[in-house]
């Protein structure tokens, strides 16, 4: 029995209280479900049963929240791949950009155009003159067309960019001609003293086209 604190004496069965031990042990490990384990309140009102409907509400109260919070968990979980998923789709429609602005085209065995269209800032630069660099590469081109007939307006940092781009490639062994300048911009390169010492200049594609396959050869050798 149970010695109350009025001095009475309360005989308690010990599976009530071993069911008490076993629920607050699989709350304890986190495995208490009230629909496995539901806790028996006896018939009688009793200061066991109070204790029992006490535990009992706690329980599921305890059982409520974890499910709430492993819900709120899966919420967490779910943003967090969305927001990859959305990462990774930006990070590819930027690759996409990238190289819709600095395409590479093959004109001929061994002859390859890069067009430039617009602004060309250091960033970009440093893109279109890794591309470039690793088509070579990769592609064994002899000759390197950079066309900039789609650039309107030129300043010193872009030419710059320009006479560096070209003569990385000239390292890697590519032959280099620049088509398209237009007058203006010729003009401001020699305002703005860009040496530009070596680098071929031709006034259009098609005349970069013809030079570069005359440079190569009828066997397509220099």
């Amino acid at each position: 029995g149970v010695t109350m604190s009025d001095d009475s004496t309360l005989e308690i069965p010990a599976a009530r209280i071993q069911q008490l031990i076993d629920v607050l042990s699989l709350l304890s490990l986190d495995e208490y479900d009230p629909a496995l384990t539901p806790i028996d309140v006896g018939e009688t009102q009793d200061h066991m049963s109070f204790l029992e409907q006490s535990l009992s509400m706690f329980a599921q109260e305890i059982v409520d929240a974890r499910s709430e919070n492993d819900a709120y968990l899966a919420l967490l979980e779910q943003q967090k791949k969305d927001l990859e998923d959305k990462l990774q789709l930006i990070e590819r429609q930027r690759t996409a950009i990238r190289d819709l602005s600095t395409p590479i085209i093959e004109l001929w065995d061994q002859v390859v155009t890069l067009p430039v269209v617009g602004l060309v800032d250091t960033q970009r630069s440093i893109e279109m003159t890794e591309q470039l660099l690793q088509h070579i590469a990769d592609n064994g081109s002899r000759c390197v067309i950079v066309d900039v007939t789609g650039i309107d307006v030129i300043d010193t940092m872009t030419a710059n960019h320009f006479v560096k781009m070209i003569r990385a490639a000239q390292l890697l062994g590519a032959y280099c001609v620049v088509t398209g300048l237009s007058p203006s911009i010729s003009q401001t390169i020699v305002s703005i003293g860009v040496d530009m010492g070596g680098v071929r200049t031709l006034r259009t594609l098609k005349d970069g086209l013809e030079h570069c396959l005359q440079r190569l050869g009828p066997s397509g050798t220099r």
